[in-house]
């Protein structure tokens, strides 16, 4: 079923009202406290946590990239002059590098449209795509808010609250251990994120692999023991009271670690098996590889239960490109393709696509692995949405114009968004929805009734269009 623009438009209207916190929020929260913080009343959604999966990509993603080859030559037309409309998935072919989704169309959601102008787009967004302002390169000072990945953490509170992967390195190898992360628990404060499969393996399940050490030192409290102590001796006045939030996580985490020892037994129950390539980093483990492994840490972290939250950086400009199928031999440079360069006889865009392809095979494995595990009366998929989408905006060199998402998610899925292609009124135009409308929606539908996350985007400004508030058609009645 299509859906014309005047009846988009009337089902889009925004609601009004500031931006600040509902005064009723605290109405909507459980009673029940888990590591201090507290949840959504578990009534509101089912008795059952949400699980969100976050998955950056490097290099843009085309609009055109998304489009369906089976569009009607209205909706094509449409379509070519990015004019909002809505087609069902079911009555049409996906791209070729998304056909490992092709059963998934009826729990899958193309949406077109959404802008962000208000954040970092190009090479990098940085923490600002996340979370909807402008954060002035990767600056502590310039992060203005939490991203919209710990606020849904904190709406379904579990032990590790939120876990943040990234496969990044320089072009020619790739990063190891415990690094500075891209998502942010609050202002002026950013996360940390494992960069290998071991790592995190190591650090997630230590409790199970090695349940003396649980509430010891880790590599990960080294890492943020250094970063405080080298900082606190850097900086002074505000720059040094912006670090005490993320100093004194390091108590929290110590008692966590602890908290962790006495769930080992359920934990040992989906704990991972990690290829012994990724020892030490691992230095001869390609691309493909690493994106396996990485994947199974992740499902692995939700399905114990370590945290309904995650954030994974598939990979980034940096991140060398190794075991790419039918270009094995190459080591591509994801910045490369982005000025349209080929490797071995094969064009840009047509690796290109093989890396997309070989992301979307990830986001299947996901949502495979977690409908093959019983929770209630159905599976963990059915409460999980898994999001995949550009950090930098429509292109390598991006400016916000739009961002396009992929969106597989579970029969449960609180929004009304699955089984069609939703293509979004554009830019600067009436009805146009930013990605902070589209976080709005997502936390409204899961609790939080903020009236808007993130910043306003100026063009809408300027031309007085309303820009506040969820997207009423994603919401459910």
């Amino acid at each position: 079923m299509d859906t014309t623009r005047r009846s988009f438009l009337r089902t889009s209207a925004f609601g009004v009202g500031g931006f600040a916190l509902a005064p009723t929020f605290s109405s909507l929260l459980a009673n029940t406290v888990q590591d201090g913080v507290k949840g959504v009343t578990p009534s509101l959604l089912g008795g059952v946590p949400r699980r969100f999966v976050f998955i950056r990509k490097a290099n843009g993603q085309r609009p055109n990239d998304l489009a369906l080859p089976t569009f009607t030559a209205d909706q094509a037309n449409l379509e070519k002059k990015k004019q909002p409309f809505e087609t069902d998935l079911r009555d049409h072919e996906l791209q070729e590098w998304m056909r490992p989704l092709e059963g998934y169309k009826s729990n899958m959601a193309l949406i077109q449209g959404f802008s962000t102008r208000m954040s970092e787009n190009g090479h990098y967004s940085w923490s600002s795509v996340m979370g909807a302002y402008k954060s002035g390169g990767n600056s502590l000072s310039g992060i203005k808010r939490a991203t919209i990945d710990f606020e849904l953490a904190k709406l379904f509170p579990s032990p590790f609250g939120h876990v943040e992967l990234a496969l990044r390195g320089n072009d020619a190898n790739f990063e190891t251990g415990i690094q500075p992360g891209y998502s942010a628990p609050g202002p002026h404060q950013r996360n940390y994120c494992y960069t290998d499969p071991m790592t995190a393996y190591n650090e997630l399940f230590r409790s199970a692999v090695d349940p003396k050490s649980a509430g010891s030192g880790n590599k990960m409290l080294a890492f943020l023991e250094n970063e405080e102590n080298l900082k606190t001796k850097l900086l002074h006045g505000y720059e040094k009271e912006k670090l005490s939030s993320h100093i004194s996580s390091i108590e929290e985490i110590q008692a966590r670690n602890e908290r962790l020892a006495t769930m080992s037994g359920t934990i040992k129950q989906f704990l991972p098996k990690i290829d012994p390539i990724h020892a030490n980093g691992g230095p001869l483990a390609n691309n493909m590889q690493k994106q396996e492994a990485m994947t199974d840490v992740l499902v692995a972290a939700l399905a114990s239960g370590l945290t309904n939250v995650v954030t994974y950086t598939i990979d980034m400009l940096n991140t060398p490109i190794i075991g790419l199928p039918g270009n094995e031999t190459d080591r591509i440079s994801i910045h490369e393709v982005g000025h349209n360069g080929g490797y071995s006889g094969v064009t840009a865009p047509q690796i290109r696509e093989k890396i997309h392809h070989s992301h979307i095979n990830q986001v299947k494995t996901i949502a495979d692995k977690l409908k093959a595990i019983p929770e209630g009366n159905g599976t963990m998929f059915d409460h999980t949405m898994i999001m995949y989408f550009p950090e930098g905006g429509e292109t390598h060199h991006g400016l916000g114009w739009e961002a396009p998402f992929v969106i597989v998610a579970g029969d449960k899925c609180a929004l009304d968004i699955l089984g069609r292609y939703t293509r979004l009124p554009y830019h600067a135009t009436e009805g146009h929805k930013t990605i902070g409308n589209w976080y709005t929606t997502l936390l409204n539908a899961h609790g939080n009734p903020i009236q808007h996350y993130g910043d306003l985007d100026l063009d809408m400004s300027r031309k007085k269009l309303d820009q506040v508030g969820a997207i009423r058609q994603f919401l459910r009645a």
